[in-house]
């Protein structure tokens, strides 16, 4: 495998969205991974947002590691353009992989697999599984009303603060790149998880 900087892992939705905003996004979001000699791991999907941002890493030099269940591959929705396309048997492999693989999460516009695969690495984040950084990319406002009810939660003394201190949000793909890099250069890997590449 080829030296990469960086590894950050990106969930998003598998459909395109009404919103042009929501395509422009993930493009650019491939394009800052490619042109910074990122890699992107996402789901190995071909189809929506996913391929999207894998095409457009791809387009500015990146690398692309996709991880797709078998039931997916038989349903003819994998990227065989990727650079790794790993094929597992379960969801949980899925994102253990994805998770073992990236120094970093981002979320982008999704439906409900992208919020629980966001929510659950979140989840881990504050339970001491790992201490890498986690983004929330709120396109044109997509987030807002979910921002709003996690404050609630907050509010209503259900979540703590230091919790919603643990995922980083905001709507400028290039700043909120940069934050989560430097947050995990910052933050040495557990034992047994990879380290960042630079």
């Amino acid at each position: 495998m080829a030296d990469v900087a960086f590894s950050i892992c990106v969930y998003l939705g598998s459909r395109p969205g009404l919103n042009p905003r929501f395509t422009a996004a993930a493009q650019a979001v491939g394009t800052y991974i490619g042109s910074q000699g990122g890699q992107l791991v996402y789901g190995g999907g071909r189809s929506g947002l996913m391929g999207v941002v894998a095409e457009a890493t791809r387009q500015a030099g990146g690398r692309v590691v996709g991880v797709i269940p078998q039931s997916l591959v038989d349903k003819e929705l994998a990227n065989t353009q990727c650079d790794e396309l790993h094929i597992v048997q379960t969801m949980h492999e899925r994102k253990a992989m994805m998770a073992e693989r990236s120094d970093a999460f981002l979320a982008l516009p999704g439906g409900i697999g992208t919020l629980e695969e966001l929510f659950e690495v979140w989840t881990w984040r504050q339970l001491g599984y790992h201490d890498k950084p986690v983004g929330l990319l709120d396109v044109d406002g997509y987030y807002a009303s979910l921002l709003t009810f996690l404050r609630h939660s907050v509010d209503s003394t259900l979540m703590n603060p230091w919790q919603m201190g643990l995922i980083d949000t905001g709507d400028d793909v290039i700043a909120l790149l940069n934050r989560l890099l430097t947050q995990a250069r910052q933050h040495p890997q557990r034992s047994g998880q990879p380290a960042l590449l630079a």
